[in-house]
C-alpha cells in the first residue's frame, strides 16, 4: 500500500519511536494527573457557585429588618435551626470564609499538579515530539 492509499486521518506507526517502561509510566502519570486536574476545576466550580449563593444570601439579609424577621430559617445539614439576623449573617459570613479557604486549597493542588504536568509534558514533547498528543480536547 503506497502514502497516497493511506487515509489522512489514519495511523502510521513510526519505526524510530520506541517507548520504554519508563516513557509509559510518564504517560500513565500524566493521564492520571490530567484527570485530577478535571476533578479539581469541577470541584473548584462548585465551590464558586456554593459561594455566590453565601453571598447572594448575605446581601438578602442585609435588606432585612430585624424587627420585621425576628427569628430566621437556618438550613444546618438536614435541618432547619431558627437564628436571630445577626447570628444568621456571622454563620454565612464563617461560612463564607471556609468556602474561600477550601477554594484556595482547591487552587493550589491545580497549581502543583499542573506544573508536575508540565515538567512530564517537557520530558514527553522532547522525546516523542509530534508522535504524541498531550493536549486537552475542548
Amino acid at each position: 500500500m503506497t502514502s497516497t492509499a493511506v487515509s489522512k486521518g489514519s495511523f502510521q506507526p513510526d519505526s524510530d519511536v520506541h517507548i520504554t517502561f519508563e516513557d509509559q509510566q510518564k504517560i500513565n502519570k500524566f493521564a492520571r494527573l490530567n484527570a485530577r486536574v478535571e476533578e479539581y476545576r469541577d470541584e473548584l466550580k462548585s465551590k464558586q457557585t456554593q459561594l455566590k449563593n453565601l453571598e447572594d444570601a448575605c446581601e438578602e439579609l442585609m435588606l432585612l429588618d430585624e424587627d420585621d424577621c425576628p427569628n430566621l430559617p437556618y438550613l444546618s445539614g438536614e435541618t432547619f435551626v431558627y437564628y436571630n439576623l445577626e447570628t444568621a449573617q456571622n454563620n454565612l459570613e464563617e461560612l463564607k470564609k471556609s468556602v474561600e479557604k477550601e477554594m484556595k486549597e482547591i487552587e493550589t493542588k491545580i497549581a502543583d499538579i499542573s506544573s508536575t504536568m508540565s515538567d512530564l509534558k517537557t520530558h514527553l514533547y522532547a522525546k516523542f515530539g509530534n508522535n504524541i498528543n498531550l493536549e486537552a480536547e475542548d
